[in-house]
């Protein structure tokens, strides 16, 4: 049985596992940066304008929280040894921390803290690690860096699942990402402006590798993609404005006579003018001509008899008079993706999310859902909607 601690009179319990010292292994030094060098295979190229790197440099100055990990130069140049002359005669180099680096040089100060642990610098695997692991689970890189972080780690660890299994993630995860190294510079400038947005980046990227798309190809597609997309950002907007406009018509018992149906321009289908609500036999079928009788006996005042409740016969159509066939149901019927798009622009964030939730309420069974969610999706599709709806169950249990 563990020895009696401080602690157990603390927290009042008699727990048998034993305290541990779990101080860092590296050593912490004040290092002066003229003997310090970032390391030479960091994916991150963005750190922020000059304005903003003095900022973080005087922060530094009154403080540095967070101390820099590096390595030995020795132990670094024993997994590079062809970068001998790029990081030139100092002590220590950087595994991550370049940003806070630039800061300290911008503003003029003299030292970084870091802590030294040669351990990092065990093999190329674990120091890619080191270098990624921080800014891809802290978002801090931009798209662009992340993809070039991932291709960096498979070249490491071997293949995209090796991967994905360190990351505790699909291995659509790292392909999605990899997707957008094949972007050209100008494509990629804009993905790292958010003047294009990742899922039209991926679907670029996949195209530009499957046929070897130049720049030109590539901004030559952006461009009509573009056109497409102010097109369907149209469309959802007209039908929004003429779902609103439509006016619901209460339920009757008949239809007027002489009634046209019209076609509505949001749902594609007939129905008939505001106020007149067919039955299931109207819509299938044309309304018949009505007799002056029944027209006599509609007309009729209530006296004060008892009024029977017998709804009025209407006669039959005739039989050599054709039926009507309801139109086929085009606009957001047509497509669960133009559906869904409908629904983001025409609810409230409230009733999407009763729109999501009833969705699984009238499923019959997780079976249902999976066969649902993967449709006709390609696998890399599938693993992607996996990976979105772990995040989502993430983000609801927090």
């Amino acid at each position: 049985m563990a020895k009696h601690d401080q602690f157990d009179d603390f927290f009042g319990d008699d727990d048998a596992a034993p305290v541990v010292d779990t101080r860092a292994d590296g050593r912490l030094l004040r290092v002066p940066l003229k003997r310090l060098v970032p390391n030479r295979v960091n994916p991150r190229i963005d750190f922020g304008t000059e304005d903003e790197l003095i900022d973080l440099g005087k922060s530094l100055r009154r403080r540095q929280i967070q101390a820099c990990p590096a390595v030995s130069r020795s132990a670094y140049l024993k997994l590079w040894p062809d970068h001998a002359q790029s990081i030139g005669d100092v002590d220590y180099v950087l595994v991550t921390g370049e940003r806070r680096y630039r800061g300290a040089t911008a503003a003029g100060n003299p030292t970084l803290n870091c802590v030294v642990d040669d351990g990092l610098a065990l093999d190329r695997k674990t120091f890619m690690d080191a270098v990624v692991s921080e800014n891809v689970d802290r978002q801090n890189f931009n798209p662009i860096e992340e993809a070039y972080a991932v291709q960096a780690l498979v070249s490491e660890f071997g293949s995209n699942r090796a991967v994905a299994q360190h990351f505790e993630r699909v291995d659509g995860w790292v392909t999605q990402r990899i997707l957008l190294t094949h972007l050209a510079p100008g494509a990629q400038e804009l993905v790292r402006k958010k003047a294009m947005p990742l899922d039209a980046a991926r679907s670029l990227g996949k195209l530009a590798r499957d046929n070897g798309w130049d720049g030109p190809q590539q901004l030559a597609w952006w461009q009509e993609e573009q056109k497409q997309r102010a097109a369907a950002s149209a469309e959802r907007s007209a039908a929004k404005k003429a779902g609103k406009a439509s006016v619901v018509p209460e339920p009757l018992v008949g239809v007027t006579a002489g009634a046209e149906p019209e076609v509505d321009q949001f749902y594609g289908r007939k129905t008939l003018p505001a106020g007149n609500a067919p039955d299931a036999r109207q819509v299938a079928a044309p309304a018949a001509p009505v007799s002056a009788e029944v027209e006599e006996m509609r007309r009729r005042p209530a006296s004060n008899a008892t009024v029977h409740q017998t709804p009025v016969p209407v006669p039959r159509a005739a039989a050599q008079e054709p039926a009507m066939t309801q139109a086929e149901p085009t606009g957001p019927w047509q497509s669960g993706a133009a559906l869904m798009d409908e629904a983001i622009s025409s609810l409230s964030p409230s009733e999407r999310s009763n729109f999501i939730l009833r969705y699984f309420h009238v499923s019959s069974g997780v079976e249902a859902v999976i066969e649902d969610m993967r449709g006709t999706l390609a696998v890399e599709d599938r693993r992607s909607l996996a990976v979105i709806l772990q995040q989502v169950a993430n983000g609801l249990l927090r």
